[in-house]
């Protein structure tokens, strides 16, 4: 999902801007049970964005209960991932959890799939409690979590860039992440590669 960056230039402004992480957990990245190719590559660029003071910062995660729909033992297309409480729920050890201000989880209903973070009504509320208008998202997959919250927080009238050297994707299918661009792109997301944005 890699294409030269726009020549727009961009400042990051935190006090109407948020950055929303999606799912780097243990799991998604190289060595878990439903790991992204590369998927660990996005986190020295998140933790880049993690120093931004004033911003605000969520993380989403899947936080599954063990007999969770989406597990192919139930039907589901994934083998087991994310479990409440497991080591594999866990974020990436090498992001900087702690610089967060909110960690939401989502995905917590056995019954129902879950891939957008607006899917937990909090994510919502806090960023309407704080006047933000523009987000920045990053994180993992790019065809499905990633999509499912850029969309959403288009669907809620936010201003969406995506950080496209902070995703990474499956591709289940050859072309699912090209396709899956094309659908953010055609709802008005954006994308910028994190050196062209000021941080400052």
């Amino acid at each position: 999902m890699r294409r030269q960056a726009t020549d727009e230039a961009h400042r990051v402004n935190p006090e109407s801007d948020a950055l929303i992480v999606v799912d780097v957990q243990r799991d998604f990245c190289p060595g878990g049970a439903l790991p992204v190719p590369q998927g660990d590559e996005v986190v020295p660029v998140l933790n880049e964005w993690l120093e931004i003071d004033g911003l605000l910062k969520i993380a989403t995660r899947d936080w599954h209960p063990a007999d969770h729909c989406s597990f192919r033992r139930n039907g589901g297309l994934w083998p087991d991932h994310c479990v409440q409480g497991t080591p594999g729920a866990e974020l990436h050890p090498g992001l900087q959890g702690e610089k967060f201000d909110r960690i939401v989880s989502k995905g917590t209903d056995p019954r129902e799939e879950s891939y957008s973070g607006f899917d937990a009504p909090e994510v919502a509320e806090l960023l309407e409690s704080r006047g933000v208008r523009r987000l920045w998202v990053g994180g993992l997959a790019a065809e499905y979590c990633v999509k499912a919250t850029a969309l959403g927080g288009r669907e809620r009238g936010f201003d969406v860039f995506v950080i496209e050297d902070a995703i990474r994707g499956i591709d289940v299918n050859p072309g699912d992440c090209e396709k899956a661009r094309r659908e953010m792109e055609e709802a008005g997301v954006r994308f910028v590669r994190s050196a062209r944005v000021n941080k400052q």
